[in-house]
């Protein structure tokens, strides 16, 4: 993994959190996005966390340049940022996740393992102004055939869970709240996924969303 950021306590304080993750290992770290594209290219590392605003090269710069020449290499932008130009400038650079820097260790490992899957993982208030941009641009048309399949109803537990994803709250803090255990939390996330038809966290939320079973909620940090 590279880190990515111009400030030298962000980047790391990061590093020293996630190196105590066994599956997840340090391989460079860079103070611009200039640096990043370099190093990148001569690392090959699978992830990426990166910063925005950078000096000499930015992190939209840099996602689209390693997202277009880089194949295999899955761009997470952790940031303060969460003005409409960022947020949809990195999406369309690239990147498959995008977390706000108040964001939980917790919430960044999960983008980590995430994005290696081919997955998506957006903050809650993110995903929510995608799901704003896309229902005031998205042209009107008859859904696909797949989405015509008719949702197998939640049970009271899998609401409750899922609102508290659509809250932006990890695995564990929904376990705590909950009084479960994390396994418990898994299982029950696995059949609300199959259940909305859905392959992560991210989609699950926006498709309850988009059928009025939950409402997107903005995060803690905003």
């Amino acid at each position: 993994m590279l880190i990515v950021d111009d400030q030298d306590m962000i980047r790391e304080g990061l590093g020293v959190a996630l190196r105590q993750y066994q599956d997840i290992e340090i391989i460079g770290m860079a103070g611009n996005g200039a640096e990043a594209v370099i190093m990148a290219r001569d690392l090959r590392p699978d992830v990426v966390l990166m910063d925005l605003k950078m000096p000499v090269m930015d992190g939209i710069q840099a996602t689209r340049q390693i997202t277009m020449q880089l194949t295999g290499i899955q761009v997470i932008i952790l940031t303060s940022y969460d003005t409409d130009y960022w947020v949809f400038e990195g999406v369309r650079a690239g990147a498959q996740g995008y977390l706000l820097k108040g964001s939980s260790l917790e919430a960044v490992v999960a983008a980590i393992h995430a994005v290696q899957r081919g997955e998506s993982q957006l903050d809650p208030a993110i995903a929510r102004k995608v799901l704003n941009a896309f229902r005031h641009t998205a042209p009107k048309a008859e859904p696909p055939a797949e989405q015509e399949l008719p949702l197998k109803p939640l049970t009271e537990r899998e609401s409750e869970i899922l609102e508290l994803i659509a809250q932006g709250y990890s695995n564990k803090e929904i376990a705590a709240r909950l009084c479960l255990t994390g396994g418990t939390i898994r299982n029950h996330s696995s059949k609300i996924f199959t259940k909305l038809h859905a392959y992560d966290r991210t989609q699950a939320v926006i498709k309850a969303a988009r059928r009025g079973i939950v409402k997107l909620w903005s995060s803690a940090s905003t």
